[in-house]
């Protein structure tokens, strides 16, 4: 495919979004490696804390952080731990618990100011009185709703031996956060329910589907009962390597497509649907997700080809109501799987390692990028609004897919942004994202291919000037930050190098090479 135009019309299509949520584009930290991220109160990462930074000054809003995953099932407090964290390893090497002191609330002021962090709390331990003390430390550690957005009890209980279901997982969740709340003498919703991990079955109304334990059955199991839901997460892996059988297919190409990523999120609509329906516009949220779990896979998680997987899978979920994306920065877990690929170090899939471990030394990766490009897109606005317009969406709200009449086979996608208090209102978009996925590799010799896309049904004017930013790299599989730029500027040293690049055309054709992005806007 060597052109597409874009047909209109150019107004704001019922499938939008409500207006994006400026932290859409959130992280969630390993509890474990929290430390190894953000440093301490006398040597804090200067590095970790220029990326969050970046993020902040395009919207105004902080990144929101999750500190949380399967460790925080099994982290402690202990008020006379004179360092902020410790991690129990044994002599095989599996990491057996976490232990976190009062110096620990200072590696979280470490963040940028204004940062809201959500804080998992260990519910598979099933020792209430534990999880009590982390809350009441933490709340007085950072000076309460301050800091701390909501708690989170428990990751990922439909993975705990404990064998739960939506009911008995909420005969413990619910009188815990009433109990939490109490203590704390909060008398507002403080907290997110669910945390699941295991993918919704399809179709979705069939009795199996419905017995699924997730936020929709949680809630519909009281939950909820004293009002102190105030969001739901659950968790979005659509790759793995934790087992030999599902690695095989975790490869660039497979995670590189807008068809697949659409189809592997719209599982989710219905979910997010009744969760919206029962708790408000900005409830449902991808507690943590990547592209490969188990830490990711090497030559796919740590490329630019993430980066184009992340900014398309961003994008995406916002256009289908997900409040905020929390994308996991952790290490291998011994105790993951025993058929794991990844053993050590820090994750793969790692937007930077902040040290030096034994998968590589300090470093950003691609993948950083993307998140340049969606707060820039969102900016300073808290009335923009996102739909996917193409391929679009089919009457039952699924993305348009091959078979359905994408011409482009999930290569193409593009989003428009429309601000009920911008100058177009609704009747047309502010902004542009085009996403070209075609995998292009460096070390490929043919021309790198390129699609000519005429955006002029969706311009105010005949001739409107628009101006572009690019999100580019050498090819999918570039590793480096170096070789990765945002409108012409790379973020390897965690702050802008180079001189910004942007283009101007008023002739409403945009071309986007293989395996880019541009965010146009006017």
């Amino acid at each position: 495919m060597t052109s597409l135009t874009l047909s209109g019309p150019a107004s704001i299509p019922i499938t939008a979004s409500p207006p994006l949520n400026p932290a859409l584009a959130s992280f969630s930290i390993e509890t474990a490696f929290f430390v190894e991220y953000m440093g301490n109160e006398s040597y804090p990462n200067t590095l970790s804390q220029h990326l969050f930074e970046n993020l902040k000054e395009r919207t105004g809003v902080a990144p929101e952080v999750r500190i949380g995953g399967i460790t925080a099932d099994s982290t402690f407090w202990d008020p006379t731990l004179d360092v902020p964290l410790y991690n129990f390893i044994d002599s095989t090497g599996a990491l057996q618990n976490t232990t976190i002191g009062p110096q620990f609330w200072s590696s979280v002021k470490l963040l940028p100011e204004g940062a809201k962090i959500v804080l998992t709390l260990d519910l598979e331990s099933l020792n209430y009185t534990g999880a009590l003390s982390v809350a009441e430390a933490a709340w007085e550690g950072l000076g309460g709703s301050r800091q701390i957005s909501r708690f989170e009890i428990g990751n990922e209980p439909d993975q705990y031996y404990l064998d739960l279901d939506a009911q008995n997982y909420t005969a413990y969740w619910e009188p815990w956060s009433v109990n939490i709340s109490k203590a704390l003498d909060i008398d507002y919703p403080e907290f997110q329910v669910g945390a699941t991990a295991i993918d919704p079955l399809w179709p979705y109304n069939t009795p199996q589907a419905e017995a699924q334990f997730d936020c929709v059955s949680a809630l519909a199991a009281g939950a909820d009962a004293g009002h102190t839901v105030k969001t739901c997460s659950e968790h979005t892996y659509q790759y793995s390597v934790c087992d030999p059988t599902r690695a095989a297919v975790a490869t660039l190409t497979n995670l590189v497509n807008h068809t697949r990523l659409a189809e592997y999120l719209d599982l989710w609509q219905p979910r997010i649907h009744s969760v919206r329906e029962q708790l408000g516009p900005d409830s449902f949220v991808i507690g943590e997700f990547n592209s490969v779990s188990c830490s990711g896979r090497a030559n796919v998680s740590n490329t630019f080809g993430q980066a184009m997987w992340l900014l398309d899978t961003t994008l995406y979920a916002a256009s289908i109501n997900v409040s905020r994306v929390y994308v996991h920065q952790g290490g291998p877990l011994a105790l993951q799987s025993s058929t794991q690929l990844n053993h050590g170090g820090l994750s793969l899939y790692n937007l930077w390692y902040p040290v030096d471990n034994q998968n590589g030394p300090i470093q950003v990766f691609p993948a950083y990028s993307a998140y340049l490009f969606v707060t820039e897109a969102i900016g300073y606005s808290k009335s923009l609004r996102i739909a996917n317009i193409f391929p679009g969406r089919q009457a039952n709200g699924s993305s348009i897919t091959t078979a359905d009449g994408d011409p482009s086979a999930g290569q193409i996608s593009i989003y428009g942004f429309w601000d009920e208090q911008g100058p177009g209102g609704l009747e047309y978009p502010t902004k542009l994202a085009l996403v070209n996925l075609q995998i292009y590799n460096q070390t490929e010799t043919a021309p790198r291919p390129n699609v000519t896309i005429d955006i002029s049904a969706y311009l105010p004017r005949k001739n409107q000037e628009v101006t572009l930013r690019r999100l580019q790299a050498p090819g999918a599989d570039v590793q480096f930050a170096n070789m990765t730029t945002w409108a012409g500027q790379t973020f390897a040293s965690g702050v802008a190098e180079g001189e910004l690049v942007e283009e101007w055309t008023s002739s409403g054709q945009i071309e986007v090479e293989a395996s880019s992005a541009v965010l146009v806007y006017w």
